[in-house]
This record gives C-alpha cells, sequence and structure tokens, in this order.
C-alpha cells in the first residue's frame, strides 16, 4: 500500500489517483488541460486537411470528375460556396488521424514532387492545429489541368 496525499477535490468532484498526479504547484489545484476532453471531428480535419492541400502550387482543385461536376453546379448557385472538403475523407481516432485525398494537379508540375509537398503541408497543418499524430496522408491523383481545356462543369477555364 502506497501512502498518498489527500487534497480536497472541488466541490461537487471526488479525488482521484489521477487528479492528486496532476495537481499543479499552488496547493492542490488540478491544471486547466487536465480538466476535460477535447474531441476534433472529422469534417474539422477534412477542412485543416483540404485548405492546406490547397495551399501548395501545382493543386488545380480536389475531388474526383463527378464530385467537381456537382460540386460546380452547387458552387453556382446563389448562395451556393465552394467545399473546402471536397475530395477529402479522414478519420479521426483518439490520437492518430489518416487522410485521404483526392487531387487534381497542373499540366507541368512533377506529379510525384506535389504530392509530397501536400503530404508534408497537410502533415504539418493536420498536426499543429489538432495535435493528432497524422498517421498516413493517401493522395489520389485524378486528373491532369491542362490550360485552355474545358473543366468538366463545360465552362473553359480563363486565367
Amino acid at each position: 500500500m502506497t501512502n498518498a496525499t489527500f487534497h480536497p477535490a472541488p466541490e461537487g468532484r471526488r479525488p482521484t489517483d489521477e487528479t492528486t498526479a496532476q495537481q499543479g504547484p499552488k496547493h492542490g489545484t488540478v491544471s486547466p488541460e487536465s480538466r476535460g476532453r477535447t474531441t476534433i471531428g472529422d469534417t474539422v480535419a477534412a477542412k485543416i486537411a483540404g485548405m492546406a492541400a490547397r495551399e501548395v502550387p501545382g493543386i488545380h482543385n480536389l475531388g474526383s470528375g463527378m464530385a467537381r461536376a456537382i460540386g460546380g453546379v452547387r458552387e453556382r448557385m446563389p448562395g451556393g460556396q465552394p467545399s473546402v472538403t471536397r475530395g477529402v475523407s479522414v478519420e479521426v481516432g483518439e490520437r492518430q488521424a489518416a487522410v485521404d485525398l483526392d487531387v487534381v494537379v497542373d499540366y507541368g508540375y512533377p506529379i510525384t514532387e506535389v504530392a509530397a509537398e501536400v503530404r508534408i503541408n497537410v502533415i504539418a497543418a493536420m498536426e499543429r492545429m489538432t495535435g493528432l499524430e497524422v498517421v498516413e496522408v493517401n493522395i489520389a491523383v485524378n486528373d491532369v489541368d491542362i490550360p485552355g481545356d474545358e473543366d468538366d462543369d463545360g465552362e473553359q477555364r480563363v486565367e
């Protein structure tokens, strides 16, 4: 049996070995970061991953052909906004996350280098903003955008 010091718990809470072990230097107070649990939803993580992927030079768009076509129609509707999570799938666990991305790369950019930069940017943003360890970032390159060609939504792109 160990000798443990008893510290009174805040009103309405029972002390545990964990709370006494995490007590701060001020007379039995529990540090704020250990009071409660934070969960991060898949949608939040997908938005972070989508924004980080779009920041990389050479990424034209995210999403497969059909998702981009449907998204293009939605964006043209009154009040429609581009979907940050289109082409992004994230599975979030307690301490880890896995990311899947469907991307379109601009013609002329080395695909393997763009994919490597996307991985670096997504991992850095996700780990910095969520504190989760990103165990993998899988990238499917579904298309190459050629300037002057018609996009999937039927409009010609002008740069």
